[in-house]
């Protein structure tokens, strides 16, 4: 397989996805959640530019962190609050309460049934989730978009170090029975995600979310010029996809 910057790789047998901003639809979710944490303990000056530029920058992959961290970087915001106060919000903007739906029913999937079901044949059993979400949010999703037949292997939040580390991408190979190498391939929307695959010697693959590459369009621009899509390139992304990621399945050989 040839991709645009002409170095050829051996056919793809084993494909690891991230779940945010590749499978599910986050800004009105996730995103947003992190916003509203942030407003609600004073920290007025976080928006969702705010969120891409960290996430641009890596080391944001758990976002109850990254809005304990924006919190107390506003010189406005709220600086005795602990980690479990800012989970307890934030879970409340996500899941719901009593008396509001959860942020997290706004969720979409991003790329067709179509796309996920020939992938899926021509892996077999190489796939696998690898996101920093809780485990329980994986599977909510997975299975409410009759996805969760698909995958045998989820490496969530609770398994270990998140990416960038290399354990999750690591723990993911382990688990599929796949000795790392350029036949995997680990598809992102953040340069956490392809810093984690190469560091286990394997491709990292970037995916446009659908807000950057609307924008990106609004104004112009090829989808792949974004913020995070460059930043995912600099790291050393193969290449970055557009949104549903359809022409992926070319990477992978018909049975």
């Amino acid at each position: 397989m040839t991709v645009s910057n002409q170095v050829t790789f051996p056919p793809a047998t084993t494909l690891l996805l991230d779940m945010d901003g590749v499978l599910a639809e986050v800004s009105k979710s996730y995103r947003a959640s992190v916003v509203k944490t942030c407003h609600s303990f004073g920290a007025k000056s976080v928006t969702f530019d705010t969120i891409s530029e960290c996430k641009a920058k890596g080391g944001c992959n758990n976002d109850w962190v990254l809005s304990k961290d924006l919190i107390e970087l506003d010189p406005n915001g709220q600086k005795d609050i602990t980690l479990d106060e800012v989970i307890e919000r934030f879970e409340e903007f996500y899941q719901g309460d009593g008396n509001n739906k959860g942020l997290c029913e706004l969720e979409t999937l991003i790329p067709s049934m179509a796309t996920m079901e020939e992938l899926k044949k021509r892996c077999g059993a190489k796939t696998a989730i690898v996101t920093g979400r809780p485990r329980k949010d994986c599977d909510t999703f997975l299975k409410l978009h009759k996805l969760d037949h698909m995958f045998d292997v989820c490496v969530c939040m609770e398994d270990g170090p998140p990416k960038p580390d290399p354990f999750p991408v690591a723990k993911a190979l382990e688990l599929l029975g796949v000795k790392p190498s350029k036949e995997v391939i680990m598809v992102g929307d953040t340069p956490d995600d392809i810093r984690s695959a190469i560091a286990n010697g394997c491709r990292g693959v970037g995916v446009a979310t659908p807000e950057s590459a609307e924008l990106s369009k609004e104004e112009g621009r090829a989808h792949d010029t974004c913020m995070l899509s460059m930043a995912m390139k600099e790291c050393g992304a193969d290449i970055v996809l557009e949104p549903g990621f359809a022409s992926l399945v070319d990477m992978f050989p018909a049975n």
